[in-house]
């Protein structure tokens, strides 16, 4: 990857109130990939990390809204969700757990998924540009 690739949240109308009394919005979301670093920000939530550190990727969903809308931490494996629909998104899977849930970074996280647009081609890239 030559350039920096930037990937918008897709946002279910339903539950824009919610989310946005968190912060989260279309202005305060999005996924950047540079040619060093996968950069997620999901309102006040952050998750950074080196491409190197990116272990595969995976196309995931239909969701529950229980379970994927907002921030959410699987009780079965830590996996770390950012989520704006129940559609479809991409599951990011990391050699080295990632910070992302808590300020101070005591919990970290094997896998990210995140709901954004075109998750098809995100996963494709990582695929890609990571083997």
């Amino acid at each position: 990857m030559s350039h920096d690739e930037q990937y918008g949240f897709v946002f279910d109308d339903r539950y824009r109130p919610l989310l946005g009394v968190l912060g989260i919005g279309p202005r305060t979301c999005g996924l950047t990939l540079t040619p060093q670093a996968l950069h997620v920000r999901f309102g006040p939530w952050v998750v950074r990390t080196p491409l190197s550190n990116v272990a595969g990727a995976e196309l995931s969903g239909p969701y529950s809204p229980l379970k994927a809308i907002g921030v959410r931490v699987s009780l079965a494996d830590r996996g770390l969700t950012f989520g704006t629909s129940t559609e479809q998104g991409a599951c990011v899977r990391f050699h080295r757990p990632v910070r992302g849930s808590d300020p101070l970074g005591l919990l970290t996280h094997p896998a990210l998924t995140v709901t954004v647009e075109s998750p098809a081609r995100l996963v494709e890239r990582l695929r890609r540009d990571h083997r």
